[in-house]
């Protein structure tokens, strides 16, 4: 069976994704070269892709659309990677004008050789990329830029619990986030089985925890939980099919399908949401799994009925 991403893939079939590349910071304080200033920084998504998908929710439930500008690519990706066009929810690059991204790639670092990704988080006064870690650039966005944002107002990653987050992030990305990646990806069954089974055993240990608790870890949602939805609401249109993760769907567990309308109910955030853009990514871009590029035409997802979790603590 064909790889999708042959560098990334081992003799045993297994997915191993590449590390990031680019991992500096943005500073409240001053204190290196990447000051918090508004309009400085500019933010490269895809509207599919659940990794660039949790830095959009933090930028724009943190209110920083006005601090920082945001393109989204063409979320049909063909070999010369993501692509700036205009269409239905993307647009052409009106920071640099590139018609890759991989030109702002090229820009930071011409002996870059490794797959293009998103996000990416543009500095318009050094010309370059300050990071395309998603983890990295929702913390910075969450802990760096609140006085150009709520002033603080929310918090994603409060002190008291981020032992707690730190382990949870882990766990969930290693066994869910890219599990699923893990079973679609693989080139053997055996990989696949293993990804697979582990994927839904987690999902049976979220929906445990989550029959006594509103959310994952405090009385809001934090980080983690923004970290598990961007799986979750695309689990059932794209994973459970696609990368076929299909021993149950998440509309089939009580307490998770409560908690995945939840928090898409919560304020902006379904704006966020686009499943075309997700959809037409997985089921056309995929075409090593997805030959004949045929886009379903559901699931039907109703994500704004009541999810009656207001009373969990």
């Amino acid at each position: 069976m064909k790889a999708q991403f042959p560098q990334e893939q081992t003799k045993q079939g297994e997915f191993q994704r590449q590390k990031d590349a680019f991992d500096r910071w943005v500073r409240a304080d001053g204190s290196n070269e990447f000051p918090v200033e508004p309009g400085r920084y500019h933010l490269y998504v895809s509207l599919a892709c659940p990794w660039a998908h949790r830095t959009v929710i933090v930028r724009k439930i943190k209110r920083l659309e006005r601090a920082i500008g945001m393109t989204v690519v063409d979320p049909i990706r063909d070999e010369r990677g993501w692509a700036f066009a205009d269409g239905p929810g993307y647009s052409h690059d009106p920071i640099n004008g590139f018609h890759f991204l991989s030109e702002a790639y090229k820009a930071t670092d011409p002996r870059y050789h490794g797959r293009v990704t998103v996000p990416a988080l543009w500095d318009t006064k050094t010309k370059g990329i300050v990071s395309n870690n998603d983890d990295d650039i929702m913390r910075m966005f969450e802990t760096e830029f609140d006085a150009l944002g709520d002033g603080g107002a929310l918090d994603l990653y409060p002190e008291e619990h981020r032992a707690e987050i730190d382990a949870l992030n882990e766990w969930i990305y290693e066994t869910f986030n890219n599990g699923v990646y893990k079973a679609g990806f693989a080139t053997s069954q055996r990989v696949y089985e293993n990804a697979a089974y582990e994927v839904f055993d987690t999902l049976d240990k979220l929906e445990e925890r989550l029959s006594s608790r509103r959310f994952l870890i405090a009385d809001h949602p934090v980080e983690t939980d923004w970290r598990t939805f961007v799986t979750l609401i695309r689990f059932d249109a794209v994973y459970y099919g696609h990368f076929k993760c299909n021993l149950r769907r998440i509309v089939d567990y009580p307490n998770l399908w409560g908690y995945l309308r939840d928090l898409y109910q919560y304020d902006g955030v379904a704006e966020t949401v686009n499943f075309d853009h997700i959809k037409r990514h997985y089921y056309y871009t995929h075409d090593d799994i997805n030959p004949t590029r045929i886009v379903p035409i559901g699931p039907l997802l109703d994500l704004t009925t009541p999810h009656g979790r207001e009373t969990l603590q």
